[in-house]
């Protein structure tokens, strides 16, 4: 399957959002950088919780605060949303490329925002210092994505340096901790 062909399908974006969610919208960016701005995503969000739009303006929101925990949860619902769309397993570690061939034919361009919010995510998880866990998330995309479509494998191998240097950390913190 390739990722990256998906042509002629409408976006998440494309989806419009009710008139008041749409203003808060608007109100958020042109307030950006006040509180204001995140009321109003909230709210929006309150809304419609399950309007990938309303999800991906409060995940960037979050994410250029570097409020990672914050853009954390939502991508994981943006996550949890458009698996649900497609049909797929709720849990994302349940998924696999038999998956996703029957996605595909639902929404390519669904199929592929969720694995690139998978993608976020691990990223993400690299941030905030948690590169085990960034590395589950993707490992499943490397799994699924066997050609590197979507471009996981630097950012795969820099995950599994980060483990293997905390795994050497805590070998010498338990040797020095055993030699006093």
């Amino acid at each position: 399957m390739d990722l990256l062909e998906f042509d002629g399908e409408p976006m998440y974006f494309d989806e419009p959002v009710t008139p008041e969610v749409g203003r808060l919208l608007a109100y958020a960016a042109e307030r950006y950088g006040e509180i204001a701005a995140e009321h109003s995503l909230l709210r929006a969000y309150f809304l419609e919780p399950e309007h990938l739009s309303v999800l991906v303006a409060v995940y960037r929101y979050f994410y250029y605060r570097r409020c990672y925990r914050e853009a954390l949860i939502t991508a994981e619902r943006a996550i949890a949303v458009a698996a649900a769309r497609l049909q797929l397993p709720a849990r994302w570690q349940d998924l696999s490329e038999s998956d996703l061939g029957g996605s595909v034919l639902v929404s390519m361009s669904l199929t592929r925002f969720l694995l690139l919010t998978l993608k976020g995510a691990g990223f993400l998880l690299l941030r905030l210092g948690e590169p085990a866990a960034a590395l589950e998330r993707f490992d499943k995309i490397a799994e699924i994505d066997t050609s590197d479509r979507l471009g996981i494998k630097e950012l795969r191998a820099l995950a599994q340096g980060a483990v293997a240097e905390a795994a050497v950390a805590r070998a010498d913190a338990n040797v020095s901790f055993i030699g006093r």
